[in-house]
């Protein structure tokens, strides 16, 4: 979630409009009921996003905040990940600002006395044009303070200049008085070097220096340690302090591999609960930034995020999934599933398919086909559409990070503290049961919880008895537990029949037979045969799925019990 739009209840919001206009959400807006019902719904964690200081538009100064110069801020709030201190929470969300980060650790006590983990970002990449920590803890030296700007690199350097030359991006930055200067330039964050960037680039920030020479052939120049390096390890260290569980570090592909394997071993020896969660797009680099970097997890975005919007679709068939994971062989527990994030287009929105209910199917796979997380974004479960064209963000499907502005299925959902379904549409209260129901199983089933799995598409793809383009089905076990689960992507309800393997049988040593079944989501109980020779009969309604729970015996067991039998 994003604090600053998750407590906001303004109703009618501006595009464009301020702080004083739109308002904002408050750490304190995220209250023990809050939390017990994002705890019922059936999370784990909660990742906070936006909590560390970052440039924006309101003006703090009476706070000893130096202010930001608006031509160089993206929206009126500012882009989360344009971090203005790395040692400071973001004024906007506190109740009293001169306390905010007691609020902060308020927060974090009140997540885990809530059955929850808090997950932060950290964002090492790159920083607000105007970076200046006030907050630094005493004998930390500020980023950049000691570089020597007549150099274009140096391994010391904190940043990337362009000596002699001002920023001059290839659009206005203001006039006289209120005009930004930077003087020499330095690169910016979206690793565009050059003292001019675009509007398309990420121009709000600057790229820090981990002691690659870009304009060298990549050079690296890790020994001796660069100075950019102790920094940031420092920053982790601070927030892993605050009793923190977890970063989620942003762009984390872009800072080489060998600094984070250089800095979360040494985080973990002091804070080994911690988890680190990459985002990283190149699978080339998966096993790498897991292996040599020591992230516990990746995102899963070109791979099984990116099919399953395109079946959601209808361009891609289901069939393409067992490729899509066995891509990954190795990994798969480690990479995190999600339909939606904060970077991405909302389910519901007309950019992405416009029904939140027609992508149910893509959650159920992205949620159960491993033991690796799954990342609900807030109001996903709502079926928030994003149609708003909020200020900076516009109309792109995307619910924004730039702009003061509210949630309308989160808002309603809060319902100024309540924390129920009071306000809700009737698709909203369904929508929300259904998500409630499959991630609390995902927490509730050993089979899905710590379980194996077992494509069934290799036996299927050629059975006239299922539509092996837009269903989908597969097996999780665990000890005598085995589940069935079966999609449907079409718009239609149908009976199917599956074809189960002889090799699942004798891999898990499962014994074939008549056994007691029941669909978890439905709670209908019935006997089943589980058998090799004969298809498995269930019907799915359109857009949905089934979950087949069924009680299995071992084949080596019955085997045993047969022999003491003639024995006696």
């Amino acid at each position: 979630m994003l604090p600053r739009l998750f407590g906001n209840t303004t109703e009618r919001c501006v595009p464009n409009g301020d702080i004083t206009e739109n308002g904002v959400g408050k750490l304190d807006d995220i209250t023990p009921k809050a939390l017990k019902e994002i705890k019922k719904l059936g999370c784990t964690h909660v990742w906070y996003t936006g909590v560390i200081e970052h440039a924006t538009c309101t003006d703090y100064s009476a706070h000893g905040i130096t202010p930001d110069n608006p031509y160089v801020v993206k929206g009126k709030a500012g882009s989360p990940y344009a971090i203005k201190d790395y040692y400071d929470i973001d004024p906007d969300l506190a109740t009293d600002v001169e306390a905010r980060m007691q609020e902060f650790e308020a927060l974090i006590t009140r997540t885990h006395e809530n059955g929850l983990r808090a997950i932060i970002d950290f964002v090492p990449n790159h920083v607000a044009r105007q970076y200046h920590s006030d907050a630094k803890p005493a004998g930390i030296k500020d980023l950049g303070d000691c570089d020597n700007t007549a150099h274009h690199f140096n391994p010391q350097n904190n940043f990337y200049y362009f000596p002699g030359q001002e920023f001059c991006p290839q659009f206005g930055i203001g006039d006289e008085g209120n005009r930004y200067h930077e003087f020499p330039a330095r690169a910016t964050g979206n690793d565009c070097f050059t003292p001019s960037p675009g509007r398309n680039d990420w121009y709000e920030t600057v790229k820090l220096n981990y002691g690659v020479d870009y304009l060298n052939c990549r050079r690296k120049n890790f020994n001796p340690t660069p100075d950019t390096w102790t920094k940031m390890r420092d920053i982790l260290l601070f927030w892993a302090g605050k009793d923190i569980d977890g970063f989620r570090c942003d762009m984390a592909e872009m800072v080489p591999v060998e600094f984070w394997g250089w800095a979360i071993p040494q985080v973990k020896a002091q804070y080994p609960h911690v988890v680190f969660i990459a985002e990283v797009y190149n699978p080339g680099e998966y096993r790498n930034y897991l292996h040599n970097g020591h992230f516990d997890y990746l995102y899963d975005k070109v791979g099984l995020y990116d099919l399953l919007r395109s079946i959601v679709n209808r361009r891609s068939s289901v069939l393409q999934i067992s490729n899509c994971w066995q891509s990954l062989e190795g990994i798969n527990r480690q990479m995190v599933n999600f339909l939606e994030n904060h970077d991405e287009q909302r389910v519901a929105s007309p950019a992405y398919c416009g029904d939140a209910f027609k992508a149910y199917p893509a959650f159920i796979v992205s949620a159960m086909m491993n033991t690796n997380p799954f990342l609900l974004y807030f109001g996903q479960e709502l079926g928030e559409s994003a149609d708003d064209a909020e200020g900076f963000s516009g109309l792109d499907g995307r619910t924004t990070i730039f702009d003061y502005w509210s949630v309308p299925s989160i808002r309603a959902w809060y319902n100024r503290g309540k924390c129920n379904s009071e306000c809700l549409t009737d698709e909203q209260k369904l929508l929300r049961e259904m998500y409630r129901k499959a991630l609390t199983l995902c927490n509730k089933e050993a089979a899905l919880r710590e379980g194996d799995f077992f494509d069934l598409m290799y036996v299927n793809f050629d059975n006239d008895a299922i539509d092996p383009h837009h269903n989908y089905t597969f097996l999780r076990r665990h000890k005598n537990e085995l589940l069935l689960i079966a999609v449907n992507f079409n718009a239609w309800a149908t009976d199917i029949r599956i074809r189960l393997p002889r090799h699942a049988f004798e891999h898990w040593n499962i014994r074939p037979g008549i056994v007691e079944c029941t669909e978890l989501l439905s709670g209908e109980k019935c006997s089943k045969t589980l058998d090799p020779d004969t298809l498995f009969c269930t019907s799915i309604e359109h857009y949905n799925a089934v979950i087949w729970k069924c009680k299995i015996q071992s084949a080596q067991k019955v085997v045993k019990k047969s022999a003491r039998t003639q024995t006696k």
